[in-house]
Formats: C-alpha cells, structure tokens, sequence
C-alpha cells in the first residue's frame, strides 16, 4: 500500500482500485497524516487537534486542495459548451473525474450523475418519480409512476436526506410511506420484513451505513426482498463510500446517492449513481441549459443521461478535486482502510467500560464502522462535546440529521465520534481518557 502526492492532471488515466494486503502500517499511517494540512493545527490554548468528526465532513488531503486550485489557474472554462483550448481542458478534466469517481464505486461512467450534493442527488430521483407521475417522460418512465396505494419503504435508521425527499413524494402522489424498524442493538430489523416489502412496495430506500450507529446494512437481503416485489432500491452511500469498499454494480441497487466533502474531497459536489437504463428512462428534474437536445418555442427534447440530468453551469473545479480524492482512497487500498477503521471502531467501543456512558449501536466491530454516538448519564450532549473540546477534541453533537432514529431510542441528542483513514489509536485514547472525566467535571458521579 502506497500513498501518493502527486497531483492529478487533466489526460491522467482513470484510477484502478487495488485492494489492501493488510490494514494501515504504522508508518503509512504517519506518511497518509502528512497529507493533511490541517491536521497540523492546534485549538484551544496550543492543543493538538483530535479530529473526530469525519462521518459529519472529511478533511483534505493536499494533493485535493492542489487540484482544485490548479484547475483554477490553468483550464478554468465551461465545459461542454466552447471550442477554444481551455474549454477543452476543462472538460476533459471534468470527465476524467467522472471516470475516476466511477472507477472507484463500480460504476460505469455515464452511470454518474454530478450534483451539488447526496442530498441534491436523492431528491434528483424522488421527483423523477413524481415528474413520471404526473405523466412527464412517456412510456418510458412508467416504471417511476406512484399513485394511491403504492407504498415507499424506508428505514427507521435514515438520515433526514433519506427520509423526508420520501414523504413529500408521498404527499404528492398519494403514495404511502412505510419503514423497516431498528432492533435494541441499532441495527435493522429485518423479522417483519415480507411483510413491509410488499407487491405494492415501488422503492426501497435506506442507508449503507447509519451515520448514528455505525451500523453497516444487510445490502443483499434488502435488494433481494426489492427485487422480489419489482421495486427500485435508493443507496445512501455517504458513510460507506469513504470507509469501505464499495462496488454498486456487485451491490446490485439501482440508485445510490454520495458526497464529496465525505470523500476527502471538496463541498458542494456530490454523485448520483443510476443504472444505466434507469437513467435512460428517467424524466428530468432540473431544467434549464446544458441538458437539452432541441429546443423551439413550443417543446423540448433532452440529452441522453448523465448530461440530462446536469442542468446548468456544474460545480466542476470541486468535481475535479472529487476525482483526486476517489484516485487518493483509491491507491491507498479500501480494504485497508476498512481494517484501520474497524480497528479505531474496536477501540472507540471500549468508552462503554466508563461508568454512566451509554453506547447507542453494535457494541461489537462485526458489520460496523468507526461512527460511534452515545449519552453520559446526567450530562447534555452539548456539554459533553464542550468539555471535549477544552481538550482539543472535536466531536459531533445532536441529533445528527436521525431525530427518528434518536427517538427510537428514547434520547434527543447524543454525541458522535467518527473516525477516518486519517485517525489514530493515539486520538481514540485521548478521546476515551478526555471522555473518562466528563462525569466528574460536572458532579455528575
């Protein structure tokens, strides 16, 4: 496993995924931490910065930040749209990105979709459907039409991105929204599940893995139940794509939505993953420039997708540094950074050894990543994550964007620790050592 620094310039071939022998050396976690700038800095009075919010947004590598700014300076033009040099330039950089991104979750290239963000792209596909239902795209697209009675199936665990795109699909079609419940450890429970997914059941939606509990989803026992009934699956891959080894093709779901600021890679830019034929038959969304074929006073045709569905001027210095950043995870090897998390995860779950901390989630490493919530008894999560940062230790506090999925468990907020390929076991530590006397701080014990 190697790390690289060099900087990824339009013409690069697009990356190959090579998978990890092993989990991250010490010394390649040392070279991997020099790549971030950031990590570098100190808080609060000359502390080191333990940065434990990576499942909220992901710091940067160098080689992302130099990426981004050389598109600037050297090729920054419209593309798609000029015959000039730098027009080409740009596009050419802005497609190998594409190719990039695509190599590196299994996809084929024009099965990505650039958007603004995974939230954007979700809701890319939830008004599809209610386009589709108000008769927009034709025969084409009457696999996307709902009416009253047909039923949407999500997951108690989802982030709101995940969940409300979907009720309001249903408030306007007449569609109902149904979900798969959380069992006491914070993982799905799937014992009802024949009887959620249903004949009626048109689309499947859920998490790869729960931004609350780390939790990683039964993915084949959930598409199959899908396919068993016809309907399409909708992947939120936010957690899972920085994390682990990801291939949508090998996962069999027909939609996946993921971020780039959770990639190690810029804000503002994220991918919708869509098979191909899907994305074919998909009435657009957004409309506007960019996305058409002809267009005359009294009607439109549409470009063939993904450029469908890319109304309008692209993000496409921040899609650029989103290819540097799958070329980066992908030559360090996903699977070895999968171990290195769930070594962090291991040692991230010893916090439930202290007196009066409450883990929600798998106490185990088995299916689970390194995002771990949890509650200190008589001590608001606001607190917590406040005494925390005293001590240099950034951590995510609230509800997290899963209010049902904290309700569930009969608490309004907790506070997060989540690890990247980034972290060390020295930080764990230090969080579980800082964490050990927040109790005590308060009079709480």
């Amino acid at each position: 496993m190697t790390t690289t620094t060099a900087t990824v310039r339009p013409g690069d071939p697009a990356p190959q995924v090579q998978p990890a022998d092993g989990s991250l050396s010490t010394t390649e976690l040392a070279a991997v931490r020099a790549d971030f700038p950031l990590l570098e800095r100190t808080v609060r009075g000359g502390q080191p910065l333990v940065y434990l919010d990576s499942a909220a947004t992901s710091q940067k590598p160098q080689v992302v930040l130099d990426t981004e700014v050389d598109f600037y300076e050297q090729r920054n033009a419209a593309v798609h749209r000029g015959a000039h040099q730098l027009a080409e330039e740009a596009t050419e950089a802005f497609e190998q990105a594409r190719a990039a991104v695509a190599a590196f979750v299994g996809a084929d290239e024009g099965e990505i979709v650039w958007q603004p963000g995974a939230t954007a792209a979700i809701n890319v596909v939830a008004y599809a459907f209610s386009n589709a239902s108000l008769g927009r795209g034709g025969e084409a697209a009457e696999r996307f039409r709902l009416a009253a009675g047909d039923e949407i199936v999500v997951t108690e665990a989802e982030h709101h991105a995940n969940l409300v795109p979907w009720q309001e699909l249903c408030a306007r079609t007449g569609a109902t929204l149904r979900w798969i419940p959380v069992a006491d450890d914070g993982r799905l429970d799937l014992s009802g599940l024949d009887e959620i997914v249903t004949e009626r059941t048109k689309v499947l939606a859920f998490g790869h893995v729960s931004n609350v509990t780390g939790a990683v989803a039964p993915v084949a026992a959930l598409v199959a139940a899908a396919r068993r009934v016809g309907a399409l699956t909708v992947l939120d891959a936010c957690q899972s794509v920085p994390n682990m080894p990801v291939d949508f093709h090998e996962l069999g779901v027909d939609f996946a939505a993921f971020s780039g600021h959770k990639m190690l890679g810029p804000t503002g830019v994220g991918a919708l993953y869509g098979r191909r034929e899907l994305l074919e038959a998909m009435p657009p969304t957004l409309t506007g420039g960019s996305m058409v074929e002809v267009v005359t006073m009294e009607s439109t045709t549409y470009a063939p997708p993904p450029q469908r569905f890319e109304a309008g001027t692209q993000m496409v210095a921040q899609a650029v540094g989103m290819g540097c950043a799958a070329q980066y995870l992908g030559e360090l090897g996903m699977a070895g950074v999968a171990r290195h998390e769930t070594e962090l995860a291991a040692e991230m779950l010893k916090i439930a050894e202290i007196p009066g901390v409450r883990v929600i989630g798998p106490l185990d490493t088995a299916n689970r990543l390194a995002v771990v919530s949890f509650v200190v008894d008589g001590v608001h999560a606001h607190d917590v994550g406040q005494v925390l940062d005293d001590k240099g230790i950034a951590v995510r506090v609230g509800h997290h964007c899963a209010q049902p999925l904290h309700r569930r468990f009969g608490v309004a907020a907790t506070a997060r620790a989540s690890a990247s390929v980034y972290t060390t076991v020295e930080e764990v530590v230090a969080f579980r050592e800082a964490l050990a006397g927040v109790r005590a701080f308060f009079g709480a014990e």
